[in-house]
């Protein structure tokens, strides 16, 4: 019975020895070679680059630990922060993800025995390329970044640049978005706000005070013409009275008294259907009081003289020593 039992366990220990031998050799052998097979080959030795499947599994690990990790990251710094500013919060973060996933790329190649460095001296030429040629771009999302975080452009805000009027509705990384007069969307590189002059009409509050410009003819009531316009803006339903509108006498004009009306109103967007609805207002008053509104006028003087021209009589005989002139021959 001992013999058997000592044949027996010479038996386990020879096939567990023998079990160890296959799961070294063969099994793991051959996910060694799977593992350090070359997906992709770059150069000779000693300057050798070479992608296997492990440093493609490396490299996925490392990619989905990142986007948890900053997902984890995103919701800490935004769970106090409101609408618009998350949003805005949330493009620049866009940002900064793609700068972490190159960092995390070049770490992990690191990390996993790639000379990164003969990389980047290869592709160096490359990057001063791209980042001639992708010049704007980098400003229009440096342009993006600034006015996220100074709020000098928010969402709804009324802008006015190069002439045109409009409402922003969408502030993206590399572009804003706007809704002008004329319903049309248009859309800015987001370097124009660091360049160029922009006007925001909503920066400090929503109200914005407009005016209206008139001309009365000399001779006019002045004190009927101011009562005429105040009424006018009181009277129209999207003009705030408070502040209160205002008339101011500008200037004695060429040929006519000038008076301003300003007022104030909730949205500037839709300023030029006030501005319309009080210049047909004005006129009508204008009309029944008798008050007219002067266009330009010039006084032309014209003079007619009988006086015959005076020619010298010893050049009247030498017609070559005179210019040809109509009136001098007659």
């Amino acid at each position: 019975m001992v013999k058997i039992l000592a044949i027996l366990l010479y038996l386990q220990e020879e096939t567990v020895d023998k079990v160890k031998d296959i799961i070294e050799e063969d099994i793991w052998g051959t996910i060694k070679e799977w593992l350090s097979f070359e997906l992709i080959s770059l150069g000779k030795e000693p300057n050798h680059i070479g992608f296997t499947v492990g440093h493609l599994i490396v490299l996925i690990i490392a990619f989905i630990l990142t986007s948890i990790v900053l997902k984890w990251v995103r919701v800490l710094m935004t769970r106090r922060m409101e609408g618009d500013d998350k949003l805005k919060f949330v493009s620049v973060f866009k940002f900064i993800k793609y700068i972490a996933y190159i960092v995390v790329v070049l770490a992990t190649m690191s990390a996993s025995g790639i000379d990164i460095t003969v990389l980047l001296t290869a592709s160096a030429a490359l990057f001063v390329g791209l980042g001639l040629a992708l010049q704007e771009v980098f400003q229009d999302v440096i342009g993006g970044i600034l006015i996220m975080v100074d709020k000098s452009i928010s969402a709804g805000d009324i802008i006015e640049m190069d002439g045109r009027v409009g409402r922003v509705f969408e502030i993206k990384l590399r572009t804003t978005r706007a809704l002008t007069r004329d319903d049309k969307v248009i859309i800015i590189p987001n370097h124009k706000f660091i360049t160029d002059t922009v006007y925001n009409y909503t920066q400090n509050h929503k109200t914005t005070r407009e005016n209206v410009k008139v001309g009365v003819a000399y001779g006019s009531d002045t004190r009927a013409v101011e009562k005429i316009l105040l009424e006018c803006a009181t009277e129209h339903p999207d003009i705030l009275k408070h502040p209160k509108p205002f008339v101011l006498f500008e200037n004695f004009g060429d040929s006519s008294l000038d008076f301003g009306l300003y007022f104030c109103v909730r949205d500037s967007f839709v300023d030029p259907r006030i501005k319309s609805a009080l210049r047909y207002a004005i006129d009508d008053r204008f009309r029944e009081s008798g008050i007219t509104i002067p266009f330009p006028q010039r006084d032309l003087h014209l003079f007619n003289t009988d006086r015959p021209v005076f020619v010298p009589k010893e050049k009247s005989e030498d017609n070559n020593s005179l210019p040809k002139n109509d009136t001098i021959n007659e």
